[in-house]
């Protein structure tokens, strides 16, 4: 199993998760131009991409989305909070209706040998979702925008083998940014 940062915080995240037969994104925040990039510096390229999980709507997760959606009809997993709530963001462009696939919190899907397991988070979005992605007896975990944790957030960072955590809960920042 393959994990690899090519981004992540406030100005973009951008995550690779694979194996030998299935290449996945997590998120896509940057411009298409710069995931390519990221992803030749590690020796894969977009047109691989067998999907593209999405945490939440929010630009830093999703700025593009649109642009390689329509160049390599990847398709998009996300929640139907999510999903509605991309379609509104007029930057996003027009996606193929058929590149949307509505996953649900804590029911795993499979996208070739990678088993995907969402599961929900607190953040200030319509309906955010971290993932925990397995494959053979290894698991890696993607959880950006924690809020806060709890016991149901702890059962699933269990065992993995990598994590990418990202937390940025402030309340004074909420209160007067």
């Amino acid at each position: 199993m393959n994990f690899c940062s090519i981004t992540s915080g406030s100005s973009g995240n951008c995550i690779y998760v694979g194996s030998e037969h299935a290449s996945l994104l997590v998120d896509v925040g940057l411009s298409g131009k710069k995931i390519e990039a990221g992803l030749n510096s590690i020796d894969r390229k977009t047109a691989e991409m067998d999907g593209i999980l999405i945490t939440h709507e929010h630009s830093d997760h999703i700025k593009g989305l649109g642009v390689l959606a329509r160049k390599y009809q990847i398709p998009i997993y996300a929640t139907g909070g999510t999903i509605k709530a991309m379609k509104a963001y007029s930057p996003l462009g027009k996606v193929d209706e058929s590149l949307f696939c509505e996953i649900y919190p804590d029911k795993p899907f499979c996208i070739k040998d990678l088993e995907v397991a969402p599961f929900s988070i607190s953040h200030d979005a319509a309906d955010p979702v971290a993932y925990r992605i397995n494959h053979e007896h290894k698991s890696v975990g993607v959880i950006t925008d924690l809020g806060h944790y709890n016991d149901y957030i702890v059962d699933h960072l269990q065992g993995l083998d990598g994590v990418l955590l990202e937390a940025n809960h402030d309340i004074n920042m909420l209160q007067v940014g």
